[in-house]
């Protein structure tokens, strides 16, 4: 199966917030990120998945300029981070890995702190962030007072005093319960519904599969293809499952076939419970458009039929077989 990039620059849609195109990191003679190219539109939710270790982090930091790429380029709002960074980064919002705050101080003294570093930002920006993420009425108390998830509302705030078009989060659901990560998803939706531009690393596929319009899926420092979930999984090889009354008969046949492989047991990603209750069941990778030729082929050839399940690819899925197994959660 091939995943084809789109070329960077030939997107339809003209309001691309972050332009990234060919980016390489070498570290000591090693390449750490390989010729990564993608785009992040206005107003969606962009997913960067991959496990750790896949590079994501690194690639965050070139985003923001926290270390140079070796080549490449990367453009925020049509200015160029590598020529003028300040120019770029008014754009964006960014959170790396774990967001930072004081505990001893209250989340209003925090945010007024993170002000002062900015232009423009008066007490009327703290308490419209402040209400944006929900921490109104516990604004004025101390950090070390707030839960997982409210420190990381503070931190989402902190990153929106500058107002910016593009919001960086680098693992966002790290730590939270299902309550909090809920609530994240629901609060970064009505971000992208106000037109804000997100950028999501994550290594939680379910996650990225809730919360994202696109995703870019990155193994060892390259990113293997990029789309909506939608996209990628149809674009993928489905899984079908064949029960013959006369099994060998039955794999004679579609292993005849020279756009179906046979799947073995230990290959496959299934979830075993769709199988309970299969006898001598064949999977096989193969687009079930075919599923009623085959049929057909096997009534003509006398083989009986017990059932025949087409069963879609997740996103799990996918990226185990496009990464040849590279654990991922």
């Amino acid at each position: 199966m091939q995943y084809e990039r789109q070329e960077a620059g030939q997107s339809a849609h003209q309001d691309v917030v972050l332009f990234v195109r060919n980016i390489k990191k070498q570290i000591s003679g090693k390449t750490i990120i390989n010729d990564i190219t993608f785009e992040v539109r206005a107003g969606e939710i962009f997913g960067f998945l991959g496990p750790n270790g896949a590079g994501k982090t690194t690639t965050i930091r070139m985003l923001v300029d926290l270390i140079k790429p070796s080549s490449g380029e990367i453009l925020i709002c049509g200015e160029d981070i590598g020529r003028h960074p300040e120019a770029a980064l008014r754009h964006v919002g960014c959170i790396v890995e774990n967001p930072e705050a004081y505990s001893y101080l209250t989340g209003w003294e925090n945010l007024e702190h993170f002000a002062r570093m900015q232009r423009g930002i008066d007490n009327a920006r703290i308490r419209e962030v402040a209400a944006i993420v929900g921490l109104d009425a516990r604004i004025h108390d101390k950090v070390r007072t707030y839960s997982l998830g409210m420190r990381q509302r503070l931190g989402i705030a902190q990153a929106l005093l500058g107002q910016p078009k593009l919001l960086i989060l680098d693992e966002p659901t790290n730590g939270l319960d299902p309550k909090g990560i809920k609530e994240l998803r629901e609060f970064v939706r009505m971000l992208a519904d106000q037109g804000m531009s997100l950028f999501i690393s994550s290594h939680l596929l379910s996650e990225i599969q809730m919360m994202c319009d696109r995703v870019a899926i990155i193994s060892r420092g390259k990113v293997l293809a990029v789309g909506t979930v939608d996209e990628l999984i149809h674009g993928a090889d489905n899984y079908v499952v064949w029960q013959f009354e006369q099994p060998e008969a039955g794999r004679r046949l579609l292993a005849g076939e020279g756009d179906v492989e046979l799947v073995l047991e230990h290959e496959h990603r299934i979830d075993e419970s769709l199988l309970a209750g299969m006898k001598e069941a064949l999977i096989t990778a193969m687009n079930p458009d075919r599923i009623s030729a085959l049929v057909e082929k096997a009534v003509r050839a006398g083989i009986g039929i017990v059932s025949v399940h087409s069963i879609a690819p997740t996103l799990e899925q996918l990226f185990l077989r496009m990464t040849e197994g590279e654990s991922i959660e």
